[in-house]
């Protein structure tokens, strides 16, 4: 099969917004997502929680809808189960993650996922990092089969393991592969992307920021006139524009917990997507 015939499609809805259809579901989703890593990692008090709760007023004011989260993130799912109001549940693609070994410790993990995340089913659980991946894999096609969760995938955040990635997307039928990919680490291109287009499987990006590396690579820059054709305003959403265009990407997952951050990541989810050589121009101002 082509892998121009199993690419995610891109749409832009009636509000501008730009989505991705799931290959395997034809669901769509928009192409900003957010990530839930290090913010969302917090307490109980009201001081730590009051901006997160704007931040997902925000997050699902604007439209978007799939949250990645993760029992390794400590508070996380806690977080965000306390935190979501019931329309917000009821619109949310919550992503999960499973990492551990052995298929009991796996069940026990899954379970606690849902119930920290207040949910009778999830939209995505991942097997991360790949750790015990066939045992893990088992029992999330039989919780696929009971509805227990809708779409089952992989994850890793490492260049070094793309090769593992690949293996894995070759021998299994999954709907979403979770990997790194920004402007200044483009390896995924070579053969990762055109893998998961080709095999019609899911790409949600994560690093996109470079753990911060990519502002500290523009810092005091001003940005490219050019820019203004894409109706960007920040190197932010020049960054995220850049993994966006790749139609191989479904959704892109920065972490955050400020409002004002969330609010120029969702702008990138608007408007026109470079070309390929506005594209190539991108990673060079990042280089």
């Amino acid at each position: 099969m082509a892998a121009a015939a199993v690419t995610s499609e891109v749409r832009a809805a009636s509000d501008g917004a730009i989505r991705r259809r799931i290959p395997s579901s034809g669901e769509e989703l928009p192409v900003i997502g957010l990530g839930t890593s290090g913010p969302f990692e917090v307490g109980a008090t009201e001081a730590e929680r009051a901006p997160l709760r704007e931040v997902l007023q925000a997050f699902f004011a604007g439209g978007s809808r799939l949250i990645d989260t993760s029992p390794m993130y400590s508070t996380a799912e806690g977080v965000l189960g306390d935190l979501l109001t019931p329309d917000m549940q009821a619109r949310a693609f919550m992503a999960t993650k499973v990492w551990t070994r052995g298929a009991r410790s796996g069940l026990e993990q899954m379970t606690h996922s849902l119930q920290a995340l207040q949910r009778e089913r999830l939209d995505l659980i991942q097997v991360h990092n790949l750790l015990d991946l066939d045992t893990q894999l088992q029992t999330l096609r039989e919780w696929k089969e009971a509805g227990k969760v809708r779409y089952l995938g992989v994850t890793h955040y490492t260049v070094g393991a793309h090769a593992d990635l690949i293996r894995v997307l070759t021998r299994e039928r999954l709907d979403f592969v979770q990997l790194n990919y920004s402007p200044a680490t483009r390896a995924a291109e070579a053969r990762l992307l055109p893998l998961a287009a080709e095999r019609g499987v899911a790409v949600l990006v994560n690093r996109p920021f470079e753990d911060g590396a990519l502002f500290r690579a523009v810092r005091g820059k001003a940005l490219p006139d050019w820019a203004a054709e894409l109706q960007v305003a920040s190197w932010g959403q020049l960054a995220l524009k850049f993994i966006a265009a790749h139609p191989a990407v479904t959704c892109v997952i920065p972490a955050t917990g400020k409002l004002a951050h969330l609010r120029d990541n969702l702008a990138a989810g608007h408007g026109p997507l470079p070309d390929a050589a506005q594209r190539e121009a991108i990673a060079r101002v990042f280089a």
